[in-house]
Order: C-alpha cells, then structure tokens, then sequence
C-alpha cells in the first residue's frame, strides 16, 4: 500500500500535465511539411490499442497474467505514439472542420466532445490501475480496472469513429 503512494504526486501531475501540455502544443505551429498525412496512421494507432485492450481483457480472463502485463504495457505505448502524433500533426496542419449536416453533424460532435473529455478523464484512471498491478495491489487493481477498461476502449474505439467522420474533408 506504501509503495503505490510514492506514484500518487506522480499521477496527479501527469494528469494534469498532459492535458494542459496538449493544449499548450496545439497553440504553437511548426512551418514543417511532414513527409506523410498523420490522421490516417493515429486513427489506425487508436483502433490496433482497441485490439490490445480487447486482447488484454481476454488475456486475464484465461489467466494469462504476463501477455495480460504485457499488453496493458502495449496498449499505453500506443496510447503514448497517437498522442505524440496527434499533437504533432495539429502543430503542423490546420483544423479541419467538418462539413456534414442534419443528424449526423450532431452525431459527430456528441461523439468528438465526449472523445475529447473522456480521452482526459481515463488518464488517471490508466495510470493509477496501471500502478495498483505494478504494486501487486490486485484488488484495488481488478476493481479500478472495471472503470478504466470500458472508458479506454470507448476513447479508442471514438477515436476512429470521429476519423472516419472527418476523413472526408481533409
């Protein structure tokens, strides 16, 4: 229980940084021509994390604990590498609005928004299920667990939705 409180100061600040430091970037353009068109790579970032997740979740349920470790550990890597290239590709590109209309632009903007607070509220729940398994507190882990799975796979599974909405007029 001791050892998990050394990690708390680091969550919080995580937590709070993260988000504030992504909205900082998104302030600051960089006059660079990327090479390649990140949208496409990020969504497919989001949508391979949706697999580990799925996979990991299968993975504790057969008992599997070390691919179950080591795709949670995968999956924040990935969660790591489309926020590097999200943020990266609005630094270098402008927004794109989206043009639909009727029902489905009302759809699109549910979906974005609650993508959006939602991607900053799994943070430290991530991270703090992360170091319950880390500090062998299984419990806390399982429990907090139940909360963080169904909230990170709907940041990555909107992710791609709101992609694919918005892909049109890019």
């Amino acid at each position: 229980m001791e050892e998990s409180k050394k990690y708390n100061r680091l969550i919080i600040i995580l937590s709070v940084a993260i988000p504030l430091v992504v909205a900082a970037l998104f302030g600051v353009k960089l006059d660079i021509e990327l090479p390649v068109f990140l949208p496409p790579i990020y969504a497919g970032t989001n949508a391979v994390t949706t697999v580990v997740l799925i996979l990991a979740l299968w993975a504790i349920k057969v008992k599997n604990i070390e691919l179950h470790k080591k795709l949670m550990t995968l999956a924040i890597a990935f969660s790591v590498f489309f926020l590097v290239l999200y943020v990266l590709h609005h630094m270098t590109s402008d927004s794109t609005a989206y043009q639909g209309q009727g029902i489905l632009r009302y759809i699109y903007f549910i979906i974005l928004i609650s993508h959006i607070l939602l991607s900053i509220v799994v943070i430290p729940f991530v991270l703090i299920t992360y170091v319950k398994a880390l500090t062998k507190d299984f419990e806390k882990h399982k429990k907090i667990a139940k909360i963080t799975f169904p909230l990170w796979l709907y940041v990555t599974i909107s992710g791609v939705v709101v992609y694919f909405m918005i892909s049109p007029y890019y």
